[in-house]
């Protein structure tokens, strides 16, 4: 305990995490970004719409709902929690994916935001505003120095509180995989440790993390 306060004393900006990391292990800030839930879209009717698409898409990548066992209490409180991908690993934000991911891919989201799955329309799509999500893990993964692919960006509307460039479109229907997978994120953990993508929310703001994992003696 007192090594661990020492520790944290001296290096403030190393994030320890005993659920998953052995002792000898920390965890590095590589990028760090926010953005307000309440800030997502001008008209309060579309962006609790929004809003709620994208808690829904972290809860089915936490695995913390499922098709049909959607419960709203749960989906909307505050969370943390962390996705991890070994060196190589690649995420894809949904699971129709360009042929050369095919065999690399590790992790995604688990959704297919449609309604049957309980994404919300605002009358134009299901699933609006899971867009912003891909958008701001674009932006950290790129600021962290991830080899990050999004092959339709999203310049055909703001995303705010995220750069233009950064802009990811996602689309998902099923039968259309060309099309789906032109409308995908991809990001490859192209360094030699663990990473973990990281998701806080506490409420208001979701802030979204790129952690890498490295042994407490390369802080010696």
């Amino acid at each position: 305990m007192i090594f661990t306060s020492l520790i944290s004393f001296l290096f403030p900006l190393v994030f320890f995490s005993s659920n998953h990391l052995p002792s000898q292990y920390v965890e590095k800030p590589l990028a760090v970004h926010e953005m307000s839930m309440d800030q997502r879209y001008g008209n309060q009717f579309v962006n609790d719409v929004f809003k709620d698409n994208i808690l829904l898409t972290l809860a089915y990548t936490n695995g913390k709902v499922s098709a049909n066992n959607v419960k709203w209490d749960g989906v909307l409180k505050p969370f943390t929690f962390e996705l991890k991908l070994k060196p190589g690993q690649v995420f894809a934000f949904h699971s129709d994916v360009l042929a050369k991911y095919q065999n690399e891919v590790a992790k995604t989201t688990n959704a297919n935001f449609n309604f049957e799955d309980g994404f919300k329309s605002d009358g134009y799509l299901t699933g609006d505003g899971v867009c912003h999500l891909a958008s701001i893990i674009n932006w950290v993964a790129s600021d962290a120095g991830l080899q990050v692919e999004a092959p339709t960006n999203h310049n055909f509307a703001v995303i705010p509180q995220v750069p233009q460039k950064f802009g990811t479109s996602i689309y998902y229907y099923p039968g259309q995989h060309d099309t789906n997978a032109l409308n995908n994120l991809y990001v490859r953990n192209n360094k030699n440790k663990d990473i973990f993508f990281k998701f806080d929310y506490d409420g208001k703001d979701l802030k979204v993390s790129v952690l890498e994992q490295d042994k407490l003696q390369n802080f010696n």
